[in-house]
Formats: C-alpha cells, structure tokens, sequence
C-alpha cells in the first residue's frame, strides 16, 4: 500500500473516531443534545465503511447511505453483510433528526437514550470490524 493511500485511508478513520467521541461526549451532557450525538454516531459509520472502500482504490461515493456503502464493501470482504441491519438502521439518522418537518413545522422529539444507545453500539461494531481489516499503520494513533 503507498504512503499516499495510508495516509488518506487513515484520515477517514480519523473523522471516524471523532465522531465517535463526539457521540460520546454530547451524550454524557448533563442535557445530553441526543439528536445531535445521533447524527455523530451515523457519520462515524459512514467514514468508516468509505475508509475501508478507500483503502480497497473503490470509488467512494458522495452518499450517507450506509447501506449502500456496506453492499459496496461487501464485494471486497463479504464479513460486511453481518452488518447490513446496523447500516439500515442507521442510515436515516444523517437527516432524521437533524431538520423540521416541512410539513406541519412542529418540533422534531429527540431520541432516546435507547436509540442513541444503539445507534452507537451498531457505528462502534462497523468501526471495529473496519479496524480488524485495515493495517494497523492506517489506525488512528
């Protein structure tokens, strides 16, 4: 692997753990924002996967669409497909929480502690797994 694919590979992973910090510290908040640390559970996920398929030279899609990216990803390691219920489940949550409804404008509710809760253990198992394929010197120190 060049230095060049290393270091961009790595970058995405980095993004990837910062969502996934940011998650976290949003959500031990004494008023936890759960709709915002939602969102960052989602992103973590989403820049994992595309740093797996950077790492692959695939094409990375401009998509949040988590699903698509793991039947993408599934092409080069079929293991992705165990993942295809935490991609589903979280792939709405890029819009899901983050605007109105245009069509009544009554204020969106938060998520709970439980979605949250599992939005993070499904963008930290697609993290994890990403992790266990990838060299170790395109890990985040």
């Amino acid at each position: 692997m060049s230095g060049n694919l290393q270091l961009r590979t790595k970058a995405w992973l980095l993004r990837a753990r910062s969502d996934l910090r940011l998650a976290r510290i949003a959500a031990a908040a004494a008023e936890p924002p759960l709709d915002s640390a939602i969102y960052h559970c989602q992103q973590a996920a989403e820049k994992a996967v595309k740093a797996f398929l950077h790492d692959r030279e695939a094409s990375v899609q401009r998509t949040h669409d988590i699903a698509r990216l793991v039947r993408e990803a599934s092409t080069f390691e079929p293991g992705f497909a165990t993942f295809a219920a935490d991609a589903q489940f979280l792939s709405p949550l890029i819009t899901s929480y983050r605007y109105p409804d245009e069509a009544d404008w009554e204020p969106l509710p938060e998520p709970t502690r439980a979605e949250f809760d599992g939005a993070l253990a499904a963008a930290q198992r697609i993290y994890d797994f990403v992790l266990s394929l990838l060299p170790q010197e395109t890990h985040p120190s």
